[in-house]
């Protein structure tokens, strides 16, 4: 399992010029990769204005390729976006601010992330920062886990009916859990930490997902979504989905934001984010990437693509 360390350090100059320490590391000890340096005249005189903000993401083969994160911020924020997967985590340091589906709340250590698939959310550091770590595992592995539970089949998918509950305790446990995937321990010992965690987290705050009833404002925006989740790639304009729906251009925004808490076009730029990871897994490169999920450029792809994941495409291919 390989792992990608990236840190970076920002440090200003007496004349103002800014210059940026740039560090990749890898699991093997003592190979480093591109680093891009100062002179010894120039690091003396810098004065450092940020501590350095790190992000080590990996997938782990020993629950189906889950994506992993552990991640120092300090001035990254997150944009809304949505998950195909659970987001589930916990901070360690420093606290987080973050909207979940509408509703915005502070997180500190102690707290955890419990987020379902498809639900909007974003995140940014309140005061100093924060350090935290994270799981992304899918619906798969989470009914795998209870159907062990329960001993029968699970029809649907589970769900958790709190976003950020406080629960030192289980956020403790969690938080050794995750330890134990960063360090590559042996499989019986992840195994076992990881699955007693996951029930935990369910028996604590899971339930099963209730449907809200539905109404014609709600297929609407509906139709409207699955127009774009199926053309994620076309350059759609407004008045096409409005069409699509059946609405007006402006009843379309206002009911598409009640229903998923994000406009439109954040929506479609969310889900041309998740086809590009899906993309990147298999190997494609950033640029193809780019061009195949509708990005105007490679640029403008990079932007979105780290302001949803806290990497970049070429990071995230690479882990």
């Amino acid at each position: 399992m390989a792992f990608l360390q990236f840190t970076y350090r920002l440090r200003l100059l007496r004349d103002g010029e800014p210059i940026t320490f740039v560090q990749y590391r890898n699991a093997s000890p003592g190979y480093y990769g591109a680093m891009h340096s100062v002179s010894q005249e120039h690091a003396l005189n810098a004065m450092p204005i940020a501590e350095a903000e790190s992000t080590r993401f990996w997938r782990d083969e020993r629950f189906g390729g889950m994506e992993c994160l552990s991640a120092t911020f300090l001035t990254h924020e997150y944009a809304p976006h949505a998950h195909d997967t659970y987001s589930i985590g916990a901070i360690e340091h420093g606290a987080q601010i973050s909207t979940i589906k509408g509703s915005r709340e502070s997180t500190g250590p102690g707290s955890l992330y419990l987020i379902n698939p498809g639900e909007v959310h974003d995140g940014a550091p309140a005061g100093s920062g924060y350090r935290y770590r994270m799981i992304y595992p899918d619906a798969a592995l989470m009914r795998s886990v209870l159907e062990d539970v329960t001993g029968r089949a699970v029809n649907g998918t589970p769900a958790f009916r709190t976003h950020l509950p406080v629960d030192p305790e289980m956020a403790r446990t969690f938080q050794i859990a995750h330890r134990r995937l960063e360090a590559n321990v042996g499989l019986l010992e992840a195994d076992e930490g990881m699955f007693s965690v996951l029930v935990g987290l369910f028996r604590r705050h899971g339930e099963a997902i209730i449907i809200p009833p539905e109404t014609r404002e709600r297929s609407a925006v509906r139709h409207a979504r699955d127009y774009l989740i199926e053309n994620y790639e076309c350059d759609i304009g407004l008045e096409e989905l409005a069409r699509i729906a059946g609405l007006s251009r402006a009843h379309l925004i206002r009911a598409f934001r009640k229903e998923f808490h994000i406009t439109p076009h954040a929506f479609l730029t969310d889900v041309r984010i998740r086809q590009a990871r899906r993309l990147l897994r298999a190997g494609a490169p950033p640029a193809t990437v780019a061009m195949e999920c509708g990005f105007a450029d490679q640029a403008h792809f990079t932007r979105h693509f780290k302001a949803r994941t806290g990497v970049t495409p070429g990071q995230y291919r690479a882990a």
